[in-house]
C-alpha cells in the first residue's frame, strides 16, 4: 500500500527516519501499526546524508549535527515539546513541514520541581554532607506550605507544577505572555493570580521559589536578566524550560549577593553544561542533564501517527508549529 497526501503541497509519506535515543523501540512500533511505512533508526549524531536523502520523514529532537540540508526530508516531527533547536540557524527550509509532539510532560516536570523544593526546604544537601562527615547538625527546618511561588509560564508544564505545589499549601502566582492561564473548566485554577511578563519586577521579591517553565522564542528569550534576579531575596530558582531564558552568567553573583539561595538547573544556554561552568562546584546549585520531562515510546509514537492522520485527511496537523512564535 502506498500513502500520499491527498492535498497538494503536504508531504508525501512513506520513508520514516526516527534519530532519537530510542530510535529501536520507536521503528518497532511505527512497523507494527502502519507496516506499509519503510523505517530506519539511528541516533541523531549517527545519521548520514545518505539517511537524509532517502527519508521522507525526520522524527527527532534535534537536527543531525553539522547537517546544513536535510536531504529530501519534507516533515520534520519533533519529539520534544521545544523546537528551539529545529528553529536555531541554519534556517529550516520554510518548505519543510514542521510539527512537534503533542504528549504531555507536564506530570514529569512536576515531579522534578517539588523533589528539588523538598531536596532544597529539607536541606538534604547539607544533611547528607553532614552524614558523610559523621557530624550531628541540628537545624530548624521550616515547612514548604505557606511558602510563596511565581511560575513563569502557565501552559501544560506550569500549570501542572503549580497544581502539584498548590496542593502542598504553596501559594501560587503565574506569569504568562497574555496575563491569563490556559482555560481548563474540568479544574479550579491552582494559581491565586496570572499576571503578565510585566509584573515579574513586583512579584519576585516576595517568591520563596521562581520556577520557570518557558519555550526558548524570541519573546522570552533573555526575559529572566540580571536585574530581575536583583530583585529576589533568597529566592530558589527553578529552571526546566529552556537555558535561553535566563541570563545563566549572572547565577553565580546572584549566589553570592544572596539574591538566590539556591537553583535547580535541568536545562543550560550550553548543553552539555561544560565542564569550565562554575555552576558544577557551587553547593547550593542542583544540576540534572535536562532529563526532567522525557518524551516516552508512546507518546513520541502517538503523536507521529496523530499528526500523520491530519495529512492522510488532507489537512494541516493541529500541532504544526507556527515558527514566527515558536511553538
Amino acid at each position: 500500500m502506498t500513502i500520499t497526501a491527498p492535498t497538494p503541497g503536504l508531504p508525501i509519506v512513506r520513508r520514516v527516519l526516527v534519530a532519537t535515543r530510542s530510535h529501536d523501540a520507536i521503528v518497532a512500533a511505527l512497523r507494527a501499526r502502519r507496516p506499509a511505512l519503510e523505517c530506519r533508526g539511528a541516533l541523531h549524531t549517527d545519521v548520514t546524508a545518505d539517511d537524509l536523502a532517502w527519508a521522507d520523514v525526520y522524527v527527532g529532537f534535534k537536527r543531525p549535527p553539522g547537517a546544513s540540508s536535510l536531504g529530501a526530508v519534507r516533515w520534520v516531527h519533533c519529539t520534544g515539546a521545544g523546537v528551539d533547536s529545529w528553529l536555531a540557524p541554519p534556517a529550516l527550509d520554510a518548505a519543510i513541514l514542521l510539527t512537534r509532539t503533542p504528549e504531555s510532560f507536564g506530570s514529569a516536570i512536576a515531579e522534578w520541581a517539588v523533589a528539588r523544593v523538598f531536596a532544597f526546604q529539607q536541606q538534604l544537601s547539607d544533611l547528607a554532607t553532614a552524614q558523610r562527615d559523621h557530624r550531628w547538625s541540628p537545624r530548624d527546618v521550616p515547612l514548604v506550605a505557606g511558602t510563596r511561588a511565581v511560575v513563569v509560564g502557565t501552559g501544560d508544564v506550569g500549570g501542572t507544577i503549580a497544581r502539584k505545589l498548590a496542593a502542598l499549601g504553596v501559594v501560587v502566582d503565574g506569569v504568562s505572555r497574555t496575563g491569563a492561564a490556559r482555560a481548563e473548566s474540568h479544574t479550579p485554577s491552582p494559581f491565586r493570580a496570572v499576571h503578565p511578563a510585566s509584573a515579574l519586577a513586583s512579584l519576585l521579591p516576595d517568591a520563596d521559589w521562581v520556577v520557570l517553565a518557558l519555550p526558548d522564542t524570541p519573546a522570552t528569550r533573555g526575559l529572566i536578566s540580571r536585574d530581575l534576579l536583583a530583585r529576589c531575596r533568597g529566592a530558589v530558582l527553578l529552571n526546566a524550560g529552556r537555558g535561553a531564558v535566563l541570563d545563566e552568567s549572572a547565577l553565580p553573583d546572584a549566589l553570592a549577593k544572596g539574591w538566590l539561595r539556591g537553583a535547580a538547573l535541568d536545562v543550560f544556554a550550553v548543553e552539555p553544561l561544560p565542564e569550565s561552568s562554575p555552576l558544577w562546584d557551587d553547593p547550593r546549585v542542583m544540576i540534572s542533564p535536562h532529563c526532567s520531562g522525557p518524551t516516552t515510546v508512546a507518546g513520541a509514537v502517538d503523536g507521529f501517527f496523530e499528526c500523520l492522520a491530519a495529512l492522510d485527511a488532507g489537512r494541516l496537523p493541529r500541532w504544526t508549529v507556527d515558527r514566527s512564535r515558536g511553538y
